[in-house]
């Protein structure tokens, strides 16, 4: 392993990062909205897979990704929308940012569409039991909800998708040559009695068996 490299040239203000970088044209500041219209709602109901950016009161941040049926984020109204929390690790990463820091970021994919909706706002987790029942799947409610309050939200351009060709099968690695999760986990937890077989079997049951 190298070691740390030393970073000679820092930008240390955004006077010197606009010299590098530029302003927005008129048509990129003009377009965010401060609420969801008839656009962001066809984009949320097509949508099977959401990034959630949260951070703690400190500013240590977390991005997890958030994925169900298409459309199971549900739109309660043009400034409100609720994510489902199904079962997971446990970790409540994002859920524990945001008791301390409701601000969110979001980002919602559709597959094979190049375009992305970002959408900020402040978060709460809900429990209300009629919002859990309506997003209930295979007879199983969510665990709990992360209610979001929209502040602004706009679409982001495809120039990230079209420079790593992410849509595009023939430029996908070889399945065979893939990461292996089962022994990345196995190499970083340490854990005695576990072996990369048996991590990779607990994976194959969670997701069989609870996904739900």
């Amino acid at each position: 392993m190298k070691e740390n490299y030393l970073f000679k040239n820092t930008i240390q203000t955004e006077e010197e990062l606009r010299s590098i970088i530029g302003f927005p044209s008129e048509l990129v500041n003009n377009k965010v909205i401060t609420y969801l219209d008839k656009h962001c709602l066809e984009f949320i109901s097509k949508s099977p897979f959401v990034v959630i950016s949260t951070s703690h009161e400190f500013g240590f941040c977390d991005v997890s990704p958030r994925g169900d049926k298409t459309g199971f984020v549900q739109v309660l109204s043009e400034k409100q929308l609720v994510i489902p929390e199904r079962p997971g690790n446990k970790r409540i990463d994002s859920m524990r940012n945001i008791l301390s820091n409701p601000r969110i970021g979001l980002l919602f994919f559709i597959p094979g569409l190049g375009e992305t909706l970002r959408v900020n706002g402040k978060a709460t987790l809900v429990t209300d039991d009629e919002l859990l029942d309506n997003m209930s799947f295979k007879e199983k409610r969510p665990l709990l909800g992360i209610g979001v309050e929209v502040d602004e939200c706009f679409i982001h351009c495809a120039k990230a998708f079209k420079r790593s060709r992410l849509w595009e099968p023939n430029s996908w690695t070889d399945k065979a040559l893939l990461p292996s999760a089962a022994k990345i986990i196995f190499e970083h937890a340490k854990l005695p009695n576990t072996s990369v077989d048996s991590i990779q079997k607990r994976l194959e049951e969670g997701y069989s068996k609870r996904l739900y």
